[in-house]
């Protein structure tokens, strides 16, 4: 195990400094193959509902790796309206990592960034294995989070077009004008979705509680990525959209309940049965995800901790190895 001395502080600035989006892509893709050969822990998830919000408590672990066994257990506070009430952001929460041998509290750090990378390096992981090699993009959801994924998958796929689309048509603009600025390409801002027939691959992160792309949206070969689905009212897929095609999960039994698969599977034109596999079983070779190059492969995105543990650890590996963090005793034993 490295590092003997202390709990190591992580804030949201260290984790910028200590977690760059390849690095954490390539954790993540790891955690998921450990996970298709048995060598975590979990994971598990619980969330509580609060006036105005929730938490959520996702857990999990790694059996081996760098820093031996470790547990993460991460607590998100998710209230939507903190930005205009509070001036507060929406998720705030916190993620601590534990030696899985002896229970040692060897990190606590702030979840906001980890959260955003990890779930962007998922996005990224799924579109390595799924989708196709041409990317004309479509996000849907213009907020923080969509520059995380398009940074994500810039490092598995070469961007050749992005168009944003967003409720908030300001927004849209910005992040368009953004992605000119940070990538060099071709980006736009749509007011339809019918606009962008031709996108190959299809981001959504957006907090929608009815879904808006459907069947008459992704044309055939095309991958899409169905993040913010997180909870079970939340959805932004049609239903028909995931009965008529390639389902490929994070964790079956998180987007069977909490996932954009739950809607379908509600509606009584899905099974369980239908979905062809988990990413972490495609990564590991165990599943092909994409088995024809017409194929329409949707990732349901429901968040694991099997991400948050990856990234935390390498998080922690890189902030010991730089020697300047902040380390405190939680306590005298």
């Amino acid at each position: 195990m490295i590092g003997t001395q202390g709990t190591v502080i992580l804030r949201q600035r260290d984790i910028r400094r200590v977690l760059s989006m390849p690095d954490c892509i390539a954790a993540v893709e790891a955690a998921f193959a450990a996970h298709a050969e048995h060598r975590t822990l979990g994971p598990a998830i619980v969330g509580v509902h609060g006036e105005g919000g929730g938490f959520h408590v996702k857990a999990a672990g790694l059996t081996t790796g760098p820093c031996g066994p470790v547990f993460a257990a991460k607590i998100n506070a998710n209230f939507p309206g903190n930005p205009e009430r509070h001036g507060l952001p929406t998720i705030q929460g916190i993620l601590g990592l534990f030696d899985a041998a002896n229970g040692r509290v060897l990190a606590l750090m702030d979840s906001i960034e980890l959260t955003s990378l990890r779930t962007a390096a998922a996005t990224a992981v799924a579109a390595k294995h799924l989708a196709p090699t041409v990317a004309d993009v479509v996000i849907c959801g213009c907020g923080e989070q969509s520059r995380h994924q398009l940074r994500a998958l810039a490092c598995v796929r070469s961007l050749r077009r992005v168009r944003a689309f967003d409720v908030d048509a300001v927004r849209a603009r910005r992040l368009a004008d953004d992605v000119r600025r940070e990538f060099a390409i071709d980006a736009s801002a749509i007011d339809h979705l019918t606009d962008a027939h031709d996108a190959t691959i299809w981001i959504t992160c957006t907090p929608s509680h009815r879904w808006f792309v459907g069947c008459e949206h992704v044309a055939a070969g095309s991958f899409v990525a169905a993040v913010g689905a997180d909870n079970p009212d939340k959805q932004e897929l049609e239903p028909e959209l995931l009965a008529d095609n390639v389902v490929i999960a994070d964790v079956l039994h998180q987007s069977a309940t909490i996932g954009d698969l739950h809607h379908a599977l509600d509606a009584g034109i899905m099974r369980r049965e239908d979905v062809r596999g988990e990413l972490p079983d495609v990564v590991a070779g165990r599943v092909r995800g994409r088995c024809a190059d017409a194929e329409i492969v949707i990732f349901d995105s429901t968040g694991t901790a099997l991400q948050d543990v990856a990234a935390a650890v390498v998080a922690y590996g890189n902030a010991l190895a730089l020697g300047d963090c902040l380390t405190i005793q939680l306590s005298e034993a």
